[in-house]
């Protein structure tokens, strides 16, 4: 086991070096400037700026400049908020995103494994065909129509919750930005399951179990539940990422100062800094929980560390 985390732990090295010239070829090859704006700037003004954050010099050097700074923790200065490192930023933001993540994350694994368990042993009936239906709703409607349409509804039209972040304190303020980021998991997660348990309990050794007059909990519990949750793993690595680390679309339309929201100012201001850092720290994310699922791959199947 501990070879085989070893490897899985060398593999990712390269793959976040990749992550990290690509994210930055793209930045420097995006129009215009950090320091781009309606005034005009003198060019011995320019001149200096361009000296002070190294923007003067050729692009292999820039880079090789920024990744020794990564290595050592440092994601740079931002261009536009000044006074803050990119690392400051996403430390102060990342707690917001965390909390709304992890709370999304806990109600799409509830709910989903739920329902998905409830079709499959339920399949062919009413139930399935509602379970299976309201999935599809739940992945065909993208975040952005949803979020909005919450706040149309339970926010303006009912009254009931706060629009906004900063509409209300506490819990309340948490649930409709949670619930909206979780749907879309929850359809994802109850399709998988279903799927999955659906063939697991058509195996030989479950026919065998019910054979030897198991109950249908026994069976789920102690032989069809663990094998049902192996295509569930590899879906959640890159899954609890994006939950985790916040949807861009919610933060924006709920007023959450998370990482996305900085990362789409980010953007529009050119900060180059700010959205490489934010990309690395997403990278970086995604490798660890792809290799932690590969870690659990091997955990529950011994079969896949032999290869």
């Amino acid at each position: 086991m501990l070879r085989y985390a070893i490897l899985r732990i060398l593999q990712a090295i390269p793959t976040l070096l990749l992550v990290i010239a690509i994210a930055f070829l793209m930045v420097h090859a995006a129009p215009g400037g950090p320091f781009d704006s309606e005034r005009v700037l003198s060019a011995e003004i320019e001149r200096n700026i361009d000296n002070a954050y190294h923007l003067d010099e050729p692009l292999p050097q820039q880079f090789f400049r920024y990744l020794s700074g990564v290595v050592r923790g440092d994601l740079g200065p931002s261009f536009r908020y000044r006074d803050h490192s990119v690392s400051e930023i996403i430390r102060n933001a990342f707690p917001q995103s965390m909390r709304l993540g992890a709370l999304a994350i806990m109600l799409a694994l509830l709910l989903g494994i739920a329902a998905g368990l409830l079709a499959a042993l339920k399949k062919n009936t009413l139930i399935d065909r509602l379970v299976t239906a309201v999935a599809m709703i739940g992945i065909s409607v993208p975040i952005f129509v949803v979020a909005p349409l919450m706040v149309l509804v339970f926010a303006v039209l009912l009254n009931w919750l706060p629009a906004s972040w900063s509409g209300g304190g506490g819990a309340e303020r948490m649930i409709l930005p949670v619930i909206a980021l979780a749907l879309p998991q929850i359809a994802f997660i109850a399709r998988l399951t279903r799927a999955s348990m659906i063939e697991v309990m058509s195996s030989d050794y479950i026919r065998t179990a019910r054979a030897q007059g198991l109950k249908t909990f026994s069976i789920v519990r102690y032989h069809a539940l663990k094998p049902a949750m192996l295509p569930l793993l590899s879906y959640l690595g890159p899954a609890i990422a994006g939950v985790i680390t916040g949807s861009v679309v919610v933060e924006q339309v709920f007023g959450i100062p998370g990482v996305g929201q900085f990362f789409i100012q980010g953007a529009l201001n050119r900060d180059y800094t700010l959205v490489l850092g934010i990309t690395i720290f997403y990278a970086a994310i995604v490798i660890a929980l792809n290799l932690v699922v590969d870690l659990l791959y091997g955990f529950l199947d011994p079969r896949i560390r032999a290869r």
